[in-house]
């Protein structure tokens, strides 16, 4: 066994780890006047997997303080999701 080949490989692995995981993005609904609590929890469920306390949740929060990150991943993971809710008349991003 050559140690200092596998502390080297150790590394690199942990900085690709790293780099992987910093380049997570956030999908986040906006509010609107429009979409009934019930359109966007459902929606979230269909969209998102969330689970129904997780859409009620997102969903108040939305309503309360303007906007709610709804996932995280990276941008390859949400932007399906994030056409998909716009597809709904939701308002949403990926930031």
């Amino acid at each position: 066994m050559n140690w200092d080949t596998d502390i080297f490989h150790k590394e690199d692995v942990d900085v690709e780890l790293l780099e992987e995981s910093t380049d997570l993005r956030n999908l986040v609904v906006y509010n609107d006047d429009v979409n009934t609590f019930d359109h966007v929890i459902e929606t979230l469920i269909k969209v998102c997997k969330h689970t129904a306390e997780q859409a009620e949740q997102c969903t108040l929060l939305i309503h309360y303080k303007g906007k709610c990150t709804v996932k995280v991943g990276s941008y390859e993971e949400l932007v399906g999701m994030c056409t998909a809710l716009h597809d709904k008349d939701l308002s949403a991003d990926i930031e």
